[in-house]
């Protein structure tokens, strides 16, 4: 005799599926702690090669640049040509200012200074023959005075008092100083200059004298204190550019 057949129920197979889908599961791997902290602090290459990278050319740009001007903050200058003409041959107002072919002295004027002209009548009085001066402040200037009959220079001493009898602010000067110097320079040509440097109450003056042509010249750079302060490189450039032309 046959066994009869048996047949799962549905709840049955269902219960089976169900219960395989229970007993599957996801194992899921946690990270040692060490590995945890060590990640973040031990960047991987690329990134190390990406920093490395950046860093070079940065250093790359920076040897490149070219560095600040310095020349572009220096003052630039013109040269002034001066004819040392008599009153009575001085051809008017700024009459000297651009004759060269027959100049008697030369100095160096800021960029930006302005001219003072002369009038025939200060020419015949004390002697100005140019003056320049800076429009921001102008009683920071250069200025040139001659005196005809003159072979060879007198002690030092003698010069600048006799400078100082024609110009009242000289006298000014001279009377209140706080400290003045005097030397003897000869030029390149030997050209013999009286120099002398006058420290004032607010006021600082240079000036340069020699003898050529049977005339004594003598430039005069003029500034107060705090211009001074600022200036003194400039003044002392243009101090130091004036000299006479030609024979001596």
């Amino acid at each position: 005799m046959a066994s009869p057949t048996m047949f799962s129920s549905p709840s049955s197979i269902l219960s089976f599926s169900s219960s395989s889908t229970t007993t599957t599961t996801t194992t899921t791997t946690t990270p040692k702690p060490s590995q945890q902290l060590l990640s973040p602090l031990l960047p991987s290459s690329k990134q190390t090669l990406t920093k490395l990278t950046a860093a070079a050319a940065i250093a790359t740009i920076l040897t490149a640049a070219p560095a600040p001007s310095i020349a572009s903050s220096e003052p630039s200058y013109r040269v002034y040509y001066g004819t040392a003409a008599s009153a009575a041959n001085y051809g008017g107002y700024g009459g000297n200012s651009s004759k060269k072919d027959s100049d008697e002295y030369v100095y160096d004027v800021p960029d930006g200074w302005k001219e003072r002209l002369v009038s025939k009548v200060e020419k015949g009085t004390n002697g100005t023959d140019s003056e320049f001066y800076n429009p921001k402040k102008k009683s920071e200037k250069e200025y040139l005075t001659f005196l005809s009959g003159f072979r060879q220079l007198a002690p030092k001493d003698a010069v600048l008092n006799n400078l100082a009898l024609s110009d009242v602010d000289l006298q000014d000067l001279i009377a209140n100083a706080e400290s003045l110097t005097s030397e003897e320079v000869k030029d390149d040509q030997g050209q013999l200059y009286y120099v002398y440097e006058i420290d004032g109450v607010g006021t600082h003056s240079l000036i340069s004298v020699t003898c050529a042509k049977n005339k004594l010249y003598a430039h005069f750079v003029n500034a107060p204190t705090p211009d001074w302060n600022r200036d003194k490189d400039m003044l002392r450039h243009v101090h130091e550019s004036f000299k006479t032309v030609g024979s001596y």
